[in-house]
């Protein structure tokens, strides 16, 4: 999966799970301080990427993610 089809992957989590305007969703976007997502979040975030890429972060790699860029760039490091 390319980086183009994993922000698509990524921006329909956000959207469907977390009812985050999809206009709000760019590579730049901060995680926690613009769409609100806690720790909670971010634990089913990685879970319903992991569902529908077959692509893991571990928790602890995911400490260091702030904006979206940062999870693409996790998923494509895996």
């Amino acid at each position: 999966m390319d980086r183009e089809a994993l922000f698509t992957v990524v921006k329909r989590v956000l959207v469907e799970q977390f009812e985050v305007d999809e206009q709000r969703i760019t590579v730049d976007t901060q995680l926690y301080d613009e769409l609100d997502i806690d720790s909670i979040d971010a634990v089913d975030l990685l879970v319903r990427i992991k569902e529908l890429t077959g692509k893991k972060i571990l928790p602890e790699d995911f400490q260091e993610v702030r904006t979206i860029g940062d999870v693409l760039n996790r998923l494509t490091n895996v």
